[in-house]
């Protein structure tokens, strides 16, 4: 009789607990939706809806990849300005790597003919206006982005490990006799860094996945143009480029407030 009281009174209790739960999670869905209407509101009054955003971002580029960061100030319902970060990598479209070999924790490979890394760090205004998106609260707002800033480009000289000869950079090792055997590594070459100023513009298509979210997830494709004041050497023996030309893809991720 004991254990069949202790039974139903722990039965009594978990389908108390979860009656609890349950009425939790509906308030926690009330509040939101009632929110979001609150939101909705606003916005068809013409009141800013947020005041600002922090967004980060991954970005691959046609030649090469990078990351990003945006502050954002709402202008309006519909426009918003952008003061943005990059550090990105540009890689020479010919560049091709040997078979990787495994030493220790360290994978080795050579980029053969390469000279220089070449890094970008971007310092750019952007100017995003909505210009359509679903009708539903948690639809996709579409935005046009139109921006442009400095670019400061570091070339860094791209060092290989060769034989008996410690290290030398392309294309003194080419037609030379020199065996490469690895790649220097990411760290090697910075206090020999060049740097080359430069400007860059873009203009951008964004889908921003429920507008009236605090939280941020957003895929952005554009184009982007780049022009340095020198020209970049990044294979031996191949033409030197001034002005790049790139489309990318990014996955951007942020909150607003």
């Amino acid at each position: 009789v004991i254990l069949i009281l202790a039974c139903i009174g722990v039965i009594n209790t978990y389908g108390q607990y979860k009656k609890e739960t349950l009425s939790k999670k509906q308030q926690k869905k009330e509040e939101r939706r009632e929110r979001i209407n609150a939101l909705s509101k606003q916005e068809e009054e013409g009141e800013v809806v947020f005041n600002k955003q922090n967004v980060f971002g991954i970005k691959m580029i046609t030649d090469g990849y990078g990351l990003s960061y945006e502050y954002g100030r709402y202008k309006s319902n519909r426009k918003t300005l952008l003061f943005q970060f990059e550090f990105n990598e540009k890689r020479h479209p010919k560049e091709k790597s040997s078979p990787a070999s495994i030493s220790g924790f360290q994978i080795n490979s050579v980029r053969f003919g390469k000279t220089n890394n070449f890094y970008q760090v971007k310092l750019g205004l952007a100017l995003q206006n909505r210009i359509g998106g679903k009708g539903n609260k948690n639809g996709v707002a579409v935005t046009g982005i139109l921006g442009g800033g400095l670019s400061i480009g570091l070339m860094k000289p791209y060092y290989v490990e060769v034989q008996d000869l410690g290290r030398k950079t392309y294309p003194a090792i080419i037609d030379s006799g020199y065996v490469a055997l690895s790649a220097a590594g990411i760290f090697v070459g910075w206090k020999d860094v060049k740097f080359n100023p430069g400007a860059h513009a873009k203009v951008a298509m964004r889908f921003d996945y429920g507008r009236f979210n605090e939280t941020v997830t957003a895929i952005e494709v554009g184009l982007m143009g780049e022009v340095y004041s020198k020209k970049v050497s990044q294979l031996a023996y191949v033409k030197e480029k001034q002005f790049f030309l790139s489309a990318y893809i990014s996955l951007l991720l942020g909150r607003r407030k």
